[in-house]
């Protein structure tokens, strides 16, 4: 991509562009913001760096790039967290700039900056460049700052410090001194003091004088002043003013860029320094978010099939179609606008929703269905944040639905903690759209579908499932520390995509590689935390027809956000001690057991798979066949196991939950997955499975049903199970439960 570079003159942002060059990218042009004054050497601002602005305008000339330069004149040091376009704003300064930018240089996708961990920076440079439809590239983000501070010194960067504000350093000591020479300081500071050593809480700032992009200079400062701003005795602060400078031209050097791959727009402006003042046009007339009205749903012209589970906390609600002969776009656009209706319905909007599940028919329209997706759920719609969001195919045609199917996790409150991550970065895959990593609310952290992308390039890697699904978990643990937890300690479970074109040997690797990597996760995790308390998750395997970007393999974490209440690890089911209810005449068996794997945290949560073979579904009819039942036609007898099996999985759902102290009231999601072979339509498997519902609630007297509408959603999938190399059941049921406050 084609690349302008925000630099403030420090150590990070230069970095910052050598590392996208180091991808790939091309540095076309640089854009920097500096005071209204040219007398102020700092303004209180988060979101700016411009101690030592006087000298930026050099780095035009040393980098034979064009240099756009804006003074900020919008109000500085906003308190909230997020972004929202304010007229008069610092962050609309940042906005003009790089519009101007874009006009000049129509090329340019793409904007490198060196954020490292302030979410204050990145969410505004990732809102500037949505609005300009830019690409943000932040390689520096949530790097390991011992490390980075290495690299920079390693790799040329030659920046001296140019601001102090912390225990430790000292104004007429440190200021002007290299990073290189203080290195070994700033490591003994953060040992004594906990300082990041990068200067990423405001410890210090830099000014790069010379680096490998610096082709055609070096800045050499001649003489400065120190500036006192506060003489505090435990942590002064002073700034370097600089009075003199020269340029001492560079011969013969290799650098990392070179203007000849400069487009002929930019060639032109090479070293040219661009001075961007307001325009006619304001902001708001750029900026035009989309209609996201939903047209009325006439449900007299659509037949849905609609479930909805009644926790009190978080309530799931899924919907497709019947009988559609639409496409896929428009079969979503109707879901979506009917999903909305339904969540108003409860007073909810799309704010309330935490998790999205989407299925689609045909990967290959996945485009398609993100255009329209984005049609409903935007930032402007969803201010607490945007949901998370897993996506992949299903042979819903081929079992009565239509070519979407959605299902969403909604609360009735919008106390949530959203990680919406939109830059290119090094730490993981970034969500660029209206859907973000992971979504915490109330202790439990969904987090979305990670596939095994190389974050700084974001292409799949190389060397299939068992690679893939490596890197995918890497991915997931960069996503979970991010809340202080790890998915080898916290994870409650495990949904596992596997692509039909990953082979039965492909997918015993994959699942030996799993369990290796989260062993060896969990042992540094205990061990660096010097406790024993890990839960053990369960995995479910779910064999589909294809995943985004055609990835072998896709993992859904669900974690466990750990608030210091002992937790159960156990995750097969042990009998009760208590008489279990003999619903349909079921009784405890031992093989019953097998069928389950469930995890407990006592009094909170409860997470169970349910799986149910051709051989268990055998055993579960054989004793109630009886002269009278059998039957010469194939198809009854194979619905007759099918009604039994339902039964069987509800019975045995009900006595886990009872046995844990959880009841109907809590369920959160209930998932059962069908395999597409078995050829039921959804026609006849949603009545046969709320039929059973019924009766249990009627023979236990326990609130399980929700109105007419089920509590479960039905799933179509090539095959699911406990196991990567046998997805061959015949039901499997995914449940979470949370217990419900009145």
């Amino acid at each position: 991509m084609k690349v302008v570079a925000l630099v403030s003159g420090g150590k990070d942002s230069c970095y910052a562009m050598m590392k996208s060059i180091h991808y790939g990218h091309q540095i076309v042009a640089l854009a920097n913001l500096l005071p209204a004054d040219d007398d102020v050497d700092e303004l209180d601002s988060y979101m700016y760096q411009t101690v030592g602005h006087q000298i930026i305008v050099s780095y035009a000339e040393c980098m034979g790039l064009p240099l756009f330069r804006r003074r900020i004149r919008g109000s500085t040091r906003h308190q909230e967290l997020g972004y929202r376009t304010t007229q008069g704003d610092e962050v609309e300064d940042m906005f003009i700039l790089l519009r101007e930018v874009k006009r000049q240089i129509p090329e340019v996708t793409a904007v490198s900056s060196g954020a490292i961990a302030s979410d204050y920076q990145r969410l505004r440079v990732e809102s500037v460049c949505s609005r300009l439809d830019l690409v943000s590239l932040a390689y520096l983000w949530k790097q390991d700052q011992s490390l980075l501070l290495q690299e920079m010194i390693a790799n040329g960067i030659l920046a001296v410090i140019v601001k102090v504000a912390a225990m430790g350093l000292v104004p007429g000591n440190h200021l002007g001194k290299e990073i290189a020479f203080l290195n070994a300081y700033l490591h003994k500071l953060k040992d004594l003091y906990g300082i990041n050593v990068c200067g990423e809480g405001g410890e210090y700032e830099t000014l790069t004088l010379d680096c490998p992009l610096f082709i055609n200079a070096r800045i050499v400062l001649d003489e400065y002043q120190v500036v006192r701003h506060s003489s505090d005795s435990i942590a002064p602060v002073g700034i370097l003013h600089p009075l003199k400078f020269h340029l001492e031209k560079k011969v013969d050097i290799q650098s990392l860029t070179s203007p000849d791959n400069i487009s002929e727009t930019s060639v032109q402006k090479l070293g040219t320094v661009f001075e961007v003042e307001d325009t006619l046009e304001r902001c708001e007339d750029t900026f035009k978010p989309l209609d996201c009205s939903a047209d009325p749903i006439d449900d007299l012209a659509h037949k849905f099939n609609i479930s909805r589970t009644n926790n009190k906390r978080t309530l799931s609600l899924s919907c497709s179609l019947q009988y559609s002969c639409n496409d896929l776009r428009e079969d979503l656009k109707t879901v979506l606008a009917k999903i909305e209706s339904l969540l108003a319905g409860f007073g909810f909007g799309w704010e309330n929703v935490v998790y999205i599940l989407l299925y689609i028919d045909d990967m290959s329209k996945f485009s398609e269905a993100n255009e329209t997706y984005v049609k409903f759920i935007t930032q402007q719609r969803c201010p607490f944040g945007v949901p998370s969001r897993s996506t992949v195919e299903m042979p819903l045609v081929e079992m009565g639905f239509s070519k979407a199917y959605m299902e969403v996790l909604a609360s009735n409150n919008k106390d949530k903690k959203v990680l919406h991550v939109q830059s290119i970065s090094s730490w993981a895959p970034s969500c660029i759209g209206p859907y973000s990593q992971a979504t915490l609310h109330d202790n439990i952290l969904h987090m979305a579908g990670q596939l095994g992308l190389d974050p700084p390039t974001m292409n799949l890697c190389s060397g299939g499932a068992s690679a893939e699904l490596e890197l995918a978990l890497r991915n997931c643990e960069a996503v979970a520390k991010c809340f202080r937890c790890s998915i080898s300690t916290s994870a409650i479970m495990f949904v596992v995509y596997c692509s039909k074109r990953v082979s039965s040997s492909e997918r015993d690797d994959m699942q030996e590689k799993l369990q290796t990597i989260l062993r060896q996760m969990r042992i540094f995790q205990l061990q660096e935390q010097n406790t024993c308390k890990a839960l053990d998750p369960v995995v479910l395997y779910v064999l589909v027809p294809d995943l985004p970007k055609s990835a072998c393999v896709e993992i859904k974490p669900v974690l466990y956000v750990d608030d210091g209440t002992e937790i159960a690890t156990e995750t097969i089911t042990e009998s009760s001690g208590s008489e279990a209810a003999h619903y349909w005449g079921f009784k405890q068996e031992n093989w019953h057991d097998s069928c389950i794997r469930k995890l407990v945290v006592p009094g909170k949560i409860c997470a169970v798979t349910l799986s149910i073979t051709s051989e268990d579904a055998a055993k579960i009819c054989f004793n109630s066949v009886s002269a009278d039942s059998v039957n010469d036609d194939q198809y009854l007898q194979h619905k007759s196991l099918m009604e039994k099996s339902s039964r069987f999985c509800f019975y045995l759902l009900d006595k886990v939950m009872t046995d844990n102290g959880f009841g109907w009231e809590d369920l959160m999601s209930l998932r059962i997955y069908i395999p597409a072979s078995l050829q039921m339509s959804i026609d006849m498997l949603l009545p046969m499975f709320n039929k059973a519902l019924l009766e249990l609630s009627e023979a236990s007297q326990k609130k399980v049903l929700n109105g007419e509408e089920p509590i479960f959603s039905i799933v179509p999938v090539i095959g699911a199970g406990r196991s990567a190399s046998s997805m061959s059941n015949i039901i499997t049921c995914e449940l979470l439960a949370q217990k419900s406050w009145a």
